[in-house]
């Protein structure tokens, strides 16, 4: 017992010393204090996480995604919620309590949390806020997660629950001219690529609109000016982001180094995707808080063969071809600040203009990666999530 507290404390003082006092707030987030908390939790979690992991207890996913499911789910007295399952795949329906005059709009949405952290649990509030606030039936889409479940099952688990929900809408009273996908993170990542593929399912009703919050859109270029200025900033920080990244592809975490240098793709495709990666599609106001061109090493070939699966479309949505992009539906895309991911918002907003796609953009000057999961919580309330809320809503109602 006295080894225990004796740990427990001493964890708690290296997380606190490494992170409560170190972390990189910036000045323009509201209620600093509060997220530097949030994240000494997050990464108190990570660490004991690492602890069982090495201990071969548990693993680091497992054991955060374990505590933070712990939490009660709220009541929110004008939805109706239903836990269903798509043949394996577990869902979420969310309907308003209210009756309607005619169909409404579906949503399907996809959580984030980068394949390690978030469940149908962690995003039960933020569902319940958008059914209300949109009066849409919402259908929440569990997934399979790390270290169990790596790429491509959490597209494939969203594409069968998506396919199921499409090809039922009457039950559930949804409009099939109004269908909308929408997720943060990966979730958003996964929004984008099933709108992809989508394209030509002429058996399927038609993907209305997309919502992009926060997404990860490529797994090329991590030398951008985001990628560079918010590299230290919570809750997605530089290591987290790279740890997400590696396991759901599996790659070595070894070669994180090679692809920082960009040494893990050839001179060739670089430039076959500068017109679309470049910095130079990014507005000038988005480098003012620094931003250092990276000259390119040499490529190593080990590299290039381990990660290679980057340039996989269903990984890296942000390359897909013309012809696929200039048909995806108008898209509502939500950018944050003070995110490591914010270009790739910026840079598949200028990709849809530019073939012709309407895009409605939010862009969340206080915001940072993972606000939107604040939503429903109380002391860790960040406004910024609820005018994300309220702005898709907004896009939703407008369709």
């Amino acid at each position: 017992m006295l080894i225990t507290c004796v740990a427990s404390v001493g964890v708690g003082l290296w997380v606190f010393s490494n992170h409560f006092l170190t972390t990189d707030i910036p000045a323009a987030i509201s209620h600093p204090l509060r997220l530097r908390v949030l994240n000494c939790i997050l990464q108190l979690l990570i660490t004991w996480g690492l602890i069982f992991e090495k201990l071969r207890i548990c693993s680091m996913p497992q054991f955060v995604r374990f505590v933070h499911d712990l939490l009660p789910l709220k009541k929110h007295p004008d939805v109706v919620v239903k836990d269903l399952r798509f043949g394996t795949i577990p869902v979420k329906l969310y309907q308003p309590k209210a009756p309607a005059s005619g169909l409404r709009p579906g949503i399907v949405f996809y959580h984030g949390g980068g394949g390690i952290l978030g469940s149908l649990k962690t995003y039960h509030g933020i569902c319940c806020n958008l059914c209300k606030k949109s009066d849409a039936v919402v259908l929440a889409v569990g997934y399979r997660m790390l270290p169990k479940h790596r790429f491509p099952v959490i597209l494939t688990d969203c594409m069968v629950g998506t396919m199921h929900f499409l090809k039922s809408l009457d039950t559930y009273g949804v409009d099939p001219a109004r269908v909308i996908v929408c997720g943060d993170s990966v979730g958003g990542s996964v929004a984008t690529v099933l709108c992809q593929k989508f394209v030509d399912r002429s058996d399927l009703p038609k993907i209305r609109a997309q919502i992009l919050i926060y997404s990860a859109l490529q797994g090329l270029n991590f030398q951008s000016p985001s990628h560079q200025q918010n590299k230290n900033i919570p809750l997605l920080n530089h290591n987290l982001a790279f740890y997400c990244w590696c396991g759901y592809l599996d790659i070595s975490p070894s070669w994180i180094s090679t692809v920082l240098k960009g040494a893990h793709l050839p001179a060739e495709v670089w430039e076959k995707y500068r017109k679309w990666l470049s910095a130079e599609n990014i507005p000038d106001k988005f480098k003012k808080r620094g931003y250092l061109p990276m000259s390119r090493e040499p490529l190593n070939e080990a590299a290039y063969l381990e990660t290679k699966i980057t340039l996989d479309v269903v990984n890296s949505p942000l390359i897909a071809d013309d012809e696929v992009v200039s048909r995806l539906p108008e898209a509502c895309i939500v950018s944050c600040e003070y995110d490591i991911l914010r270009d790739d918002s910026l840079l598949y907003k200028k990709r849809l203009e530019d073939l012709g796609v309407r895009v409605t953009w939010h862009h969340m000057e206080d915001g940072f990666h993972g606000v939107l999961t604040t939503a429903d919580m109380s002391f860790f309330y960040f406004p910024c999530s609820s005018r994300i809320l309220d702005a898709v809503a907004h896009f939703i109602k407008g369709l």
